[in-house]
């Protein structure tokens, strides 16, 4: 599996309290989430609303948030039946530790 890497983007991601919530939150789903009609926590990913609710900010905030962690590639975005849910790319995730690792 060949993954492109922004480790700029990466990291600018990385640079905020919430987003690291999100991923520290998303790492443990069901741990964290409740269960959900219209999704699988672990298949789908978590409603972007609980995310929302968890972050404790206002929606556009929280969309903005995750848009920046999904265009850095550390999580994926699904559409199923008219919501968004998110995951961890734990693939992408992982290349990014080993990239950092080899340059810093």
């Amino acid at each position: 599996m060949n993954i492109s890497i922004d480790i700029e983007k990466a990291l600018k991601a990385l640079a905020s309290d919430k987003r690291l919530l999100v991923l520290s939150l998303l790492k443990d789903p069901v741990g964290n989430f409740p269960p959900q009609v219209d999704g699988d926590l672990i298949e789908d990913g978590v409603c972007s609303n609980w995310l929302t609710e968890k972050m404790g900010v206002a929606q556009p905030t929280a969309t903005r948030h995750l848009k920046v962690l999904a265009d850095a590639g550390l999580i994926i975005p699904t559409r199923k039946k008219g919501w968004v849910f998110y995951k961890r790319d734990e693939a992408h995730i992982t290349a990014i530790k080993k990239l950092f690792s080899e340059e810093v």
